[in-house]
């Protein structure tokens, strides 16, 4: 995933921001989860840059008034997203559209960043906020609502720089790839209560088995594998997952001859990333906690189960591995796959730990502090 990208040529668009005032107001609609939220971090501090004085808005699910705050440096408000017919992201609250309605018209932005996907559903959807200008991407045959703002969707194009080119193509310096997600004191904080003594910087595993679509998991018995030849190496293993993984997070532990740490629903997102930052190596699935991986620069092996890796994946493939096995239902959509799961049981124990094995050779860990929690202020 390291290959030069020509990005389009500045403004081979129309300007965006040209003639407008530089503390406009500016919205961002991307109602998705976590990790196609990191996977946008570059454009918005693309945009940050481009525009210093203006107004960003992200318009997103609930959960991301959090990565909001988090990102207050890029993002100046939050409007939270009740979903629309046909999105599957979010449950519909059909009685808070009208209201949601309002609030967005209310705003009168002068301009409306659509990066949630192709613009077949999302695009009449934004275009009704009423924003002057509306940008982002459109599908042929499908609605556009200003060709003079609209970039046609490539589907094989990486989730990252596809949005970095939308900007470019509008006008906006926007090159730098790189992912990022601020660390607080608190976090750190909360990581050090999280009721176990966790072993120094350096020296332990991250195995995060769980991810949102079943479809997306490799099995918990190869992690636990994988777990096991780690620890005899003489590195710790800390299993994490969200709290409704317990059960998943579980069948790892009890698969594993070794005792690992098991973390799984006792970290927030923040002491969670703050692990992360910390580890030696993540082991996981193409899922959040790749990107929150790739963001804090720890070295990570991805299994890519069903999903595309082409617009997934870490884009440093020194630093980060990504497994996909080659299967001619990959990618898919479905929750559970319904033909044996191929694309999982294609690739085994042994492949991933040769991986890792590759990781841990080339990314020595120089970056981490002497001790654990050196970073809480004492």
């Amino acid at each position: 995933m390291d290959e030069v990208v020509n990005f389009p040529r500045l403004g081979a668009g129309h300007h965006i921001l040209s003639g407008l005032e530089s503390c406009c107001r500016i919205g961002v609609f991307r109602a998705l989860q976590l990790g196609d939220m990191l996977c946008v971090v570059p454009a918005l501090r693309a945009l940050r840059q481009a525009a210093p004085d203006a107004h960003i808005s992200l318009i997103g699910l609930p959960w991301a008034e959090s990565f909001a705050r988090r990102f207050h440096r890029y993002i100046d408000s939050f409007f939270s997203f009740p979903g629309y017919p046909g999105l599957p992201e979010h449950p519909v609250e059909l009685s808070r559209i009208p209201g949601f309605m309002f609030v967005m018209q209310e705003q009168r932005f002068d301009v409306l960043l659509q990066l949630h996907g192709s613009g077949v559903l999302t695009n009449p959807l934004v275009a009704s906020f009423g924003a002057a200008r509306t940008a982002g991407f459109f599908t042929e045959g499908n609605f556009c609502p200003d060709a003079r703002y609209f970039m046609p969707w490539e589907e094989k194009q990486h989730e990252i720089r596809r949005n970095l080119q939308l900007l470019s193509w509008l006008g906006l310096p926007a090159e730098d790839d790189e992912l990022e997600f601020p660390l607080e004191e608190k976090d750190w904080r909360r990581l050090h209560e999280c009721g176990e003594k966790l072993p120094p910087p350096g020296s332990y595993v991250c195995i995060h088995p769980g991810a949102r679509m079943p479809s997306r998991r490799w099995p918990a018995e190869r992690f636990a594998a994988v777990a096991d030849r780690l620890r005899r190496e003489g590195l710790a293993v800390v299993l994490t997952g969200a709290k409704e993984e317990s059960e998943l997070v579980q069948s790892v532990e009890r698969a594993m001859h070794a005792k690992p740490i098991n973390l799984c629903g006792r970290t927030d997102l923040g002491a969670f990333a703050a692990l992360v930052a910390e580890a030696r190596l993540v082991v996981c699935n193409d899922t959040g906690t790749s990107h929150i991986a790739t963001a804090v620069k720890t070295p990570s092996v991805v299994i890519s189960c069903g999903s595309d890796s082409r617009r997934w994946a870490p884009l440093d493939s020194r630093r980060h591995r990504t497994l996909a096995a080659d299967v001619p239902c990959r990618p898919c959509m479905h929750q559970v796959c319904p033909i044996g799961h191929l694309c999982a049981d294609q690739i085994d124990a042994e492949a991933v730990y040769r991986e890792v094995c590759l990781v841990l050779s080339d990314n020595a860990r120089t970056d981490l502090p002497a001790g654990p929690f050196t970073h809480i202020s004492r």
